[in-house]
């Protein structure tokens, strides 16, 4: 009965440790399964609308670039999509191959020309609080995901230092049950 006592102690630090790592992999499958299915079903898109300006006057198409003024306080950043930039001055539409514009609103030249005195037009989307909470969710779980990722090594090592300390007891213990060295030779 004795001997059953030491098998389960010194099987309890490894069991543990396995199980530990192998419920945070799995927890962590669990969660990305959820968080994705969220974000690519588009259970939340119902809600979704858009807004639009049309024909922002005094604008430039230039390598400063140009801010979009008509913006709200709740647009997504990545959804501003220009539905045409026309130079008021020469009287024609600007191809949208001479600019480009970043997910925050920001038009820059791509052409040596300068476009002076353009009227912009463009259309963007406005989330549910529903739906950006689950995209900030998303982004947020990858960011974690990938500053634990990086901690990886560093807990790999600590879970070596312990289960080679565990190893190292179990070694003292068989040793002093067989008595090695208290005879003396």
């Amino acid at each position: 009965m004795e001997n059953l006592n030491k098998k389960g102690q010194t099987g309890g630090l490894i069991m543990g440790l396995v199980m530990g790592i192998a419920s945070l992999v799995i927890g962590v499958i669990i969660a990305f399964v959820i968080v994705s299915t969220l974000t690519n079903a588009d259970l939340l898109t119902a809600t979704r609308s858009s807004n639009s300006v049309t024909n922002e006057t005094e604008g430039w198409v230039n390598s400063t670039g140009y801010q979009l003024a008509g913006l709200d306080a709740y647009y997504v950043p990545g959804t501003i999509s220009i539905t045409a930039v026309y130079n008021e001055t020469d009287d024609l539409l600007v191809p949208s191959s001479n600019y480009t514009v970043s997910s925050i609103g920001l038009i820059e030249n791509v052409s040596s020309t300068i476009w002076f005195n353009t009227s912009l037009s463009y259309s963007w989307s406005i989330y549910s609080a529903e739906e950006l909470a689950t995209t900030n969710l998303d982004a947020n779980f990858t960011a974690g995901i990938d500053e634990v990722s990086a901690k990886i090594p560093t807990v790999l090592l600590i879970a070596s230092i312990v289960l080679i300390l565990g190893v190292m007891v179990l070694l003292v213990a068989a040793w002093q049950r067989m008595r090695m060295g208290s005879t003396g030779i």
